[in-house]
């Protein structure tokens, strides 16, 4: 069976894939509960072959995590997020291809890891021995202490475990979540908790945002990410902590030891541990990553809502009704041209490149028959550019939905004479000149000077329309992903939000 990935219908070619893997890569083991019903398996699948060599050959690494503003979420479309930022210079650093997979609400993100769907879990995780069992740990970038949030609606707030324990105040924390097992440890340990296991589809901030309501009475988190919610958050009351001095890390497959090397060398000079664990050292990136995601929390105060996640799908940007209407007049997805404006110019309709070239989609004047001034008007320059697409699409009509949106997106960044050129080059070593894998290699050579001499329109820096093609497809997917999470949510029946603080700092 041959597969090709069609972006506008990419829920098919997903679970296609997805289904090839399972039967083709995966073996499924049987459940494995222990005497209070916890999952102690976490993964159903053995993990697949892929360590850093195989990630530096595809270009991609496809990190793994949930839709929060601690993790990874959208400001105004662009990708931001305390884990993605600090996963992306890893990424940089190696010359890779950062990719976003969304944490569904009904999947494990151990089960994604091991079938090769991600490749590290960055979702500010706590290592646990039941963790270790199914997945290996990079060393830690952070330590946190675990604490008990009540609602500011719970009348009784114990204080101490003591108080905690025999109050009936049910303590809600997601299904195999480090706070789940820190719970059950307790239980253990003799102390009467009223245990609420939530869905793996509530994280850690959904259950914050559910306390602040008082939707729920009482949920478990992180003390940092505590103190940044409670910087944007109403309604949350801080309760005892149940575990000090949790390390922080990154998941990886148990059989990728270079990539867990790799890592491990990049985390170094970020974060280190004194001998008494009380003062870890952190470099300059990483506090200044701290301050704007924990404790200053501005990014989140002021650019993220919650109530998108839940109320208000298909926000991306604020052109998307712009962009839908301009997309359906010409026939084309509104997500890939979101994704594109996103690449070109991060949705700043202001944006001039040092080539010239002007607006959201950044187009080059010289080449369009619209006045200069009138690009940067957001409409005028997303219908410009938007027809620039559709012409090179139809240029490629020939070709299967994969290469031809893949030929489209290059053209559109480096030009038809550069893609020939490439094609050219590809028929002279007698392959397939319809192949993005084989043409996007052609690309790359014509840095090389012994192919672009030849050449008819000389040296191109092809590393530029492969990175460019790369990095669209993986931000139109993401862009799926959440909107799919955000209609899951939704229907799933989370439609309280929470209420923001009226005395945000200015």
């Amino acid at each position: 069976m041959v597969l090709t990935y069609n972006p506008i219908n990419k829920g098919l070619f997903v679970a296609l894939i997805s289904a090839t893997l399972i039967l083709a890569s995966c073996h499924k083991k049987s459940g494995n509960y222990d005497r209070y019903g916890r999952d102690m398996l976490l993964t159903q699948y053995e993990p697949v072959e892929r360590d850093f060599a195989d990630i530096k050959n595809s270009g991609v690494l496809r990190m793994i995590t949930y839709y929060s503003s601690n993790t990874y979420f959208l400001n105004q479309g662009i990708e931001v997020g305390f884990e993605y930022e600090l996963l992306r210079e890893f990424a940089r650093e190696n010359d890779l291809v950062l990719e976003v997979v969304i944490v569904g609400a009904d999947e494990n993100p151990f089960d994604l890891l091991n079938q090769g769907i991600g490749d590290v879990i960055a979702a500010n995780y706590t290592v646990t021995p039941e963790r270790r069992r199914v997945a290996n740990f990079t060393r830690p970038y952070n330590i946190v202490d675990q604490m008990i949030v009540y609602s500011s609606r719970e009348r009784r707030r114990p204080a101490t475990l003591d108080e905690l324990s025999g109050s009936g105040i049910p303590i809600s924390a997601r299904r195999n979540s480090s706070y789940s097992y820190r719970l059950f440890d307790l239980i253990e340990e003799g102390y009467d908790i009223n245990l609420n296991i939530l869905s793996d589809g509530m994280d850690t901030e959904a259950s914050l945002v559910q306390v602040a309501n008082g939707n729920l009475r009482a949920t478990v988190a992180d003390d940092n990410m505590f103190h940044a919610a409670n910087r944007y958050m109403d309604g949350l009351i801080p309760g005892p902590v149940i575990a000090k001095s949790d390390t922080i890390a990154w998941a990886i497959r148990n059989n990728a030891p270079d990539l867990e090397t790799r890592m491990n060398r990049y985390l170094y000079k970020h974060f280190r541990l004194s001998e008494d664990r009380d003062e870890p050292r952190r470099s300059t990136f990483l506090n200044i990553l701290r301050r704007k995601y924990f404790e200053e929390s501005r990014h989140m105060a002021d650019y993220y809502n919650p109530e998108w996640q839940y109320q208000s799908i298909g926000i991306i940007s604020p052109y998307d009704d712009m962009v839908k209407a301009v997309a359906e007049s010409k026939d084309l997805e509104w997500l890939m041209l979101t994704a594109m404006i996103a690449q070109e110019s991060s949705f700043n309709p202001y944006s001039k490149s040092w080539a010239g070239a002007v607006g959201l989609m950044q187009i080059m004047p010289q080449f369009v028959d619209v006045p200069y001034e009138e690009l940067y008007d957001p409409l005028t320059n997303i219908q410009t550019g938007a027809q620039i697409l559709k012409d090179h699409l139809e240029h490629y009509a020939y070709l299967d939905s994969t290469n031809q949106w893949a030929f489209a997106l290059a053209t559109y960044n480096v030009g038809l004479g550069h893609m020939a050129d490439a094609r050219r080059l590809v028929m002279d070593r007698n392959r397939n000149p319809n192949e993005w894998e084989e043409v996007s290699d052609a690309l790359l050579k014509l840095m090389q000077r012994r192919y672009y001499q030849d050449a008819r329109f000389g040296f191109a820096r092809g590393i530029e329309p492969v990175r460019y093609v790369e990095e669209i497809l993986n931000r139109y997917r993401t862009y799926e992903a959440i909107i799919a999470l955000a209609e899951q949510q939704q229907n799933g029946g989370f439609t309280q939000i929470f209420t923001p603080r009226s005395n945000r700092r200015p």
